[in-house]
């Protein structure tokens, strides 16, 4: 029998995978910036997806900026982010604030304990609140 990776499967929406997959959680399990990619793949192709949780795991900046790509695309219904602790700073979070900034209708919780936005990523996070088409209600 032929394995599926688990990427492949959302992307594709695959029989072996329900119809609409609307929570993801991949918290501690050794995801990287590579497999940001994957994700962000999967968040431009799976509008059924509501939340994902990829906390506890070394992301980076570097892997948020590929997250980037699935997250400003307008495909992309995602209305709950986790990345608490995932070695974010400051770069990670002007990523996310353009991220969100770009498509700015559905996201209304982000998580982003345990990381060190440093002066740049509180004012990105400022501004992005300020911002009168965000959709954001809950920011940890």
């Amino acid at each position: 029998k032929k394995k599926k990776n688990v990427y492949h499967v959302l992307e594709t929406n695959s029989s072996n995978c329900p119809s609409h997959v609307h929570h993801f959680r991949l918290c501690d399990c050794g995801l990287t910036e590579e497999s940001c990619s994957s994700l962000a793949t999967v968040l431009r192709s799976n509008s059924s997806l509501k939340e994902l949780d990829i906390s506890n795991n070394n992301l980076q900046d570097s892997g948020v900026k590929k997250l980037q790509n699935g997250l400003e695309n307008t495909k992309c219904t995602l209305e709950k982010l986790r990345l608490s602790d995932c070695s974010i700073t400051g770069e990670g979070y002007k990523a996310l604030s353009s991220a969100l900034r770009s498509n700015p209708s559905h996201l209304i919780e982000l998580d982003l304990t345990g990381n060190d936005p440093g002066a740049s990523g509180v004012k990105q996070l400022s501004d992005l609140l300020q911002d009168p088409n965000s959709q954001l209600k809950t920011l940890r």
